[in-house]
């Protein structure tokens, strides 16, 4: 059951969302910029302004889904709740060696809750968390788009049921651990130098400059990105079930998208 079915207008608000964040990452590698070295690490001039339009785009999605029926009040207290204890594991686990244990329960409220819940859910936690543990800079909203896509494509896995699902979100949970250092080296990547066989060379081909970023990436983020893919496939096996169980009993509970019918001449007994 997923609280936060993709409608069209949903859709529509999470490719543009999906878009932006695509060009903010991107951008360097499309339009050949020049900007390099030390002084032009971080995104200190385009980092603030992405996060003021990320937060526009977040509304957008919620505003899209309470127009089409897709989300109340019960959603909204839901999402806050899980933002606030994903906040906590962050605080608990800051990234130390890789070790992120708040993917994990991104990566389950996302497949039971449905792509467009995963996408919210993943910027606002990684918002909140980031506050709790001082973790604010210009890094931060390059990392709410990345873990959005998380959650959203948590949300788009296929439906299948009993073990296999939980293998499928432990083999998911692997492979995003990993996706998520190589797209967030991206933020710094071409503005920063690490040699001639590792760094972004403005004018060079898209070929090229790939290709040293991939070397990059191996030389130095994959002994990150694996230990955090690995946490959270573990955690993923071992605490998968009870909470996915008690993700869909709360939304069976609470009778998500299910419209009330009082039925004529139905009346307490006096």
């Amino acid at each position: 059951m997923r609280l936060v079915e993709l409608r069209p207008r949903s859709t529509a608000t999470l490719l543009l969302a999906s878009l932006v964040g695509l060009l903010a990452f991107g951008w360097p590698l499309i339009w050949q910029t020049s900007q390099a070295g030390q002084s032009a690490i971080g995104h200190t001039t385009d980092a603030p302004w992405l996060f003021v339009l990320l937060l526009p785009l977040l509304v957008a999605v919620v505003l899209a889904e309470l127009s089409e029926s897709g989300i109340d009040a019960k959603v909204i207290s839901l999402l806050g709740m899980l933002a606030a204890v994903g906040a906590a594991l962050r605080a608990l686990g800051p990234g130390t060696a890789g070790l992120e244990p708040g993917f994990f329960l991104l990566i389950l409220a996302g497949r039971a809750f449905g792509a467009g819940f995963g996408f919210v859910l993943g910027a606002v936690s990684l918002l909140a968390g980031a506050l709790v543990s001082g973790g604010v800079g210009p890094w931060m909203p390059f990392q709410m788009f990345a873990c959005a896509w998380v959650g959203c494509l948590a949300g788009l896995l296929p439906r299948v049921g009993g073990r296999l699902e939980l293998l499928l979100l432990a083999a998911y949970s692997l492979v995003a651990g990993v996706l998520y250092g190589l797209v967030m080296n991206l933020w710094f990547w071409p503005y920063a130098t690490f040699g001639s066989d590792f760094s972004f060379i403005p004018g060079d081909s898209l070929a090229e400059n790939l290709h040293r970023y991939l070397l990059f990436v191996i030389a130095t983020s994959l002994g990150w990105d694996i230990p955090r893919g690995v946490l959270c496939a573990v955690l993923v096996l071992l605490l998968g079930r009870p909470i996915l169980n008690a993700f869909r009993r709360t939304a069976r509970k609470a009778a998500f998208d299910v419209p009330v019918v009082f039925e004529e001449g139905s009346r307490a007994d006096g």
